[in-house]
């Protein structure tokens, strides 16, 4: 399934701005704001926009945005079009605005779009600007999923889980997550054991283990360089770790898989 994207950038407001579509905007439209504040009209609501609230438009949705005199604004937005996007957009609900965290992984995303569509169309690869917005779209909708409190984790939990996964394999203290989530130490160890069921290094150990397990599976590295690599260190803690949970060595696991 195709997809078109007909503009993706980024503009900073400054001497104020307005635009408007009261007959309906005609293309799906993703504005993250990351910069100071505006205003826009969306679905018949008023909406202030501060930094890290994405708004999402479907094509006939009516749209306005003003940016005040003497205020700045800045934002990431793209416009698109395509049977692929429309069966994204149907598949769930879609609310006009969310907060999400500016992961700078999803923003560099963003730019990879822009600096595709600034080539000449001649260069352009329409197949991999299609993943691309496709990444962009998977990644916006589950970063403004993991915003909304669910019955399993409240939103600073899963912030502590998803900070945990990105440096489970790196060295890093209980003290940096719980200042990610904006927390006290205390706060943050008390309520991630009580809705995960587990400490935090408990959950990143079994992070480190199934990395350890994959490179032991898929690749020729040493024991030694696999238990660096997954951020155990040396190898005899690595074997501690890992004949705790299975029951046996990582040699004699990696054996029984050949």
């Amino acid at each position: 399934m195709t997809t078109n994207i007909l503009f993706c950038g980024y503009s900073y407001h400054t001497n104020g701005y307005h635009s408007q579509y009261k007959s309906g905007y005609p293309v799906y439209l993703f504005r993250l704001q990351t910069e100071g504040l505006c205003e826009v009209v969306a679905k018949g609501k008023k909406i202030e926009l501060g930094k890290g609230d994405l708004l999402l438009i479907k094509p006939g949705d009516h749209y306005e945005l003003l940016v005040k005199e003497g205020q700045n604004s800045g934002d990431y937005h793209l416009g698109c079009e395509g049977p692929w996007i429309d069966e994204w957009w149907n598949r769930s609900e879609k609310p006009a605005v969310s907060r999400i965290d500016l992961d700078e992984k999803l923003l560099t995303l963003w730019r990879h779009i822009m600096i595709e569509k600034r080539r000449p169309v001649s260069s352009q690869n329409e197949e991999l600007t299609g993943y691309l917005l496709r990444a962009l779209c998977l990644s916006l909708e589950r970063a403004a999923g993991e915003t909304v409190p669910t019955f399993h984790h409240p939103y600073t939990v899963t912030r502590m889980m998803r900070y945990i996964e990105e440096h489970a394999t790196l060295s890093f203290r209980v003290e940096d997550v719980a200042r990610h989530a904006g927390l006290s130490v205390s706060r943050s160890v008390h309520l991630f054991k009580s809705s995960v069921g587990k400490t935090m290094i408990e959950y990143m150990q079994e992070i480190r283990l199934s990395a350890a397990i994959e490179q032991m599976k898929y690749t020729t590295m040493t024991l030694e360089q696999i238990a660096i690599n997954c951020g155990f260190g040396t190898y005899p803690y690595f074997h501690k770790v890992f004949k705790k949970k299975y029951g046996m060595s990582p040699g004699t696991y990696r054996r029984q898989d050949y």
